[in-house]
């Protein structure tokens, strides 16, 4: 969806308001559910204070910190943690991985819950119009089915997220507006120092704000989906949403603050607000709304698993792309861990009042670390303007700080499923890029003019025989001109390997979802090629057949022979041989390696089990691959002394 949408117009306005603004949007279904306790704090000055720190978080944190300042530090026009990872990383700053790996596992974490509540939720309100509905079966019938139909790709679907989040949000600036009238005094709110008073003074204002922060779940969407939508599209959108959702939020405060007004036991503050008519009217659209949120966060997770995959901070997995566009992405083994994690949640808190404590904690400490890369890149950006940074990002901070300690009271209640979750997650991350630094300290290629004279003098050595007519190495190198050391250590390092032929195959998938392009350069005449293979990405990796069709393009061109250098079978088969060697590399058990580099070895091989295995990587069919351990040495080798006690020659010497 992105490209064509970017440019501001009515379909890129349409289509942002589907995608970006989901998670946010539903917001409303449970956040003043939980700022009042569920009805048990429904005073003027705990709602109306309440009502207060949400407007001003909205305005501070979604529409200052997201709006104006994180979409001017895009990489490429991609938005997101790990476009903020990339810029910095560019100016040589380390420390940034940390952060970086912290905002991403908080983002799987949140994952596994967004969908759950947000669900759970809407079609919690059944029950007031049919208090004998179980709920649960219907939350668990949606999730399987939107997790299951993921693999089909939602670009036909996509199409009406759109007009139904359009539906959506004028229903919620109609139901602000039928109460506000009712009770106008809400207006107050706006008034800052209700915030202030609810935060210093209000008994129990304080814990509540775990409960406020509810209000921005979503906002990193805002910047995390500018590669989809467009800076423009997002802020004219934004303009629109937020007022309406404060209008809503308004609205929900002047129920509560309404003479007489109790909240019945299992009853919500959003659907206390609609007419007992509309009830129907009301569960189908904020159920919808709340399966778009859903599909918004799963998409965004396939595509901050995508990211990491590219900058090496996670092993490759399974990609494929459902429809023409390369941005619509469907990433297997995410798709059915989040379900799991879904399912969970569900059957650990059962209800969204009690999910509702695992909120916030997760996004709270993303938006911490977003503040500290992105204030830390503008100050690089704009060095004259340091001083205006740190204090406008220290006000971030501060108040993020703010909920950050209010989210902390939640971790006995249910946080601790949350902080669970993300520490695993960032232990994977870090352990797994702590375990790739150590594979950087070895030299990854070597230049090809070491290695041909190599190749030339054991393809001459008659007392080695033959292993295949052509031997194929899938290479990393994307240059004819160096190969993997891996590659060197097997073809040389243990019984060296022969063939007719030796074809070094490098594999590069294109931004078009068509076509199959290749360019083949000699190393050696008739005896070693470098191929670079170029496929769409959704073309089938047919890898053998690929490199077939190659094969007999250069017999036909006179290049090469169409003959076995088996002689017993040489003029009696009509196809002559091919052999893939892929390359799966162990650090040696010579390597002296601490305990720390020990955890991150097993961490890495664990994360390694849950990818692509190496002939799956390069698309190889199994049974025309053999796979070669090689052992790489990434610490100090082991220094061992060894003491001769007794030699005895005497047999030689008889001799």
């Amino acid at each position: 969806m992105s490209g064509s949408y970017h440019k501001i117009s009515f379909a890129g306005v349409l289509i942002t308001i589907g995608i970006v603004f989901g998670d946010i949007g539903t917001s409303p279904l449970y956040v003043f559910q939980a700022i009042t306790g569920q009805g048990a704090h429904l005073s003027r000055d705990f709602v109306i204070g309440g009502l207060s720190c949400v407007i001003w978080t909205l305005i501070l944190l979604a529409t200052i910190k997201y709006i104006y300042f994180a979409l001017n530090a895009d990489n490429n026009g991609e938005g997101g943690i790990f476009a903020l990872f990339a810029l910095l990383k560019e100016r040589n700053v380390r420390w940034v991985v940390i952060p970086a790996l912290i905002g991403c596992a908080t983002l799987l974490a949140d994952g596994f819950i967004t969908p759950a509540i947000s669900i759970s939720s809407a079609v919690e309100g059944i029950n007031n119009i049919n208090p004998d509905v179980p709920v649960i079966p219907i939350v668990v019938g949606i999730i399987i089915a939107l997790f299951t139909i993921q693999q089909f790709g939602t670009a036909a679907i996509g199409k009406a997220f759109g007009p139904i989040m359009v539906i959506w949000f004028s229903y919620l600036a109609y139901l602000g507006a039928i109460n506000i009238f009712k009770n106008p005094g809400v207006l107050a709110a706006f008034n800052p120092y209700e915030a202030f008073h609810f935060v210093t003074t209000v008994p129990g204002g304080f814990a509540a704000l775990g409960a406020v922060f509810l209000c921005t779940t979503g906002a990193e969407a805002l910047y995390s989906d500018l590669g989809h939508c467009g800076k423009g599209n997002i802020r004219i959108s934004w303009a629109v949403i937020s007022a309406v959702l404060v209008f809503h939020y308004l609205g929900q405060a002047a129920l509560c603050t309404s003479e007489g007004f109790t909240l019945a036991k299992g009853a919500t503050v959003f659907y206390s607000m609609v007419p007992k008519n509309q009830l129907i009217f009301a569960v189908i659209i904020a159920t919808a709304a709340t399966i778009i949120a859903s599909q918004a966060l799963i998409t965004g997770v396939f595509t901050l698993m995508n990211e990491a995959i590219k900058l090496k901070l996670w092993t490759n997995l399974k990609v494929k792309f459902p429809s023409e566009h390369k941005g619509q992405i469907y990433i297997p083994f995410i798709n059915w861990v989040l379900m799991i994690g879904c399912l969970m949640v569900i059957w650990i808190f059962k209800k969204s009042s009690a999910m509702e404590h695992t909120y916030g904690l997760a996004i709270t400490i993303d938006m911490v670390m977003t503040s500290v890369l992105l204030g830390f890149l503008l100050m690089l950006k704009n060095p004259r303007a340091r001083g205006f940074y740190v204090l406008i990002f220290a006000i971030f901070l501060m108040i993020e700080g703010v909920f950050l300690l209010s989210n902390l009271g939640k971790i006995v209640s249910g946080g601790w499923f949350t902080l669970i979750l993300a520490t695993t997650f960032f232990a994977l991350l870090y352990f797994y890029y702590k375990a790739r630094e150590l594979r950087r300290n070895i030299t990854e290629y070597l230049p090809m003019t070491a290695v041909t004279p190599l190749l030339e003098a054991v393809k001459k050595d008659s007392s080695i025989p033959f292993e295949a007519t052509n031997l194929v190495f899938p290479t990393r190198s994307n240059s004819h001109d160096k190969l993997d050391l891996t590659v060197y250590h097997s073809l040389f390092m243990k019984r060296p390997r022969k063939a007719g032929v030796i074809w070094f195959l490098h594999l590069d998938i294109l931004n078009e979802p068509w076509g199959v392009h290749y360019s083949v350069h000699e190393v050696i005449d008739q005896g070693c090629y470098y191929v670079s293979l170029q496929l769409g990405f959704k073309e089938e990796h047919r890898i053998e057949y690929m490199m077939r069709k190659i094969h007999c393009t250069m017999v036909e061109k006179g290049e090469l022979t169409n003959e076995s250098v088996f002689e017993c079978i040489k003029d009696r088969v009509g196809k002559v041989d091919f052999k893939f060697i892929v390359l799966n590399s162990r650090v040696s058990m010579d390597n002296k390696l601490t305990t720390f580099q020990m955890i991150c070895v097993k961490a890495y091989r664990f994360v390694k089990s849950t990818g692509l295995k190496p002939a799956e990587d390069f698309g190889l069919d199994k049974t025309n691959v053999e796979v070669d351990y090689i052992p790489i040495s990434v610490t100090a080798q082991v220094s061992q002394e060894l003491t001769e006690d007794y030699e005895d020659y005497s047999a030689t010497k008889k001799r």
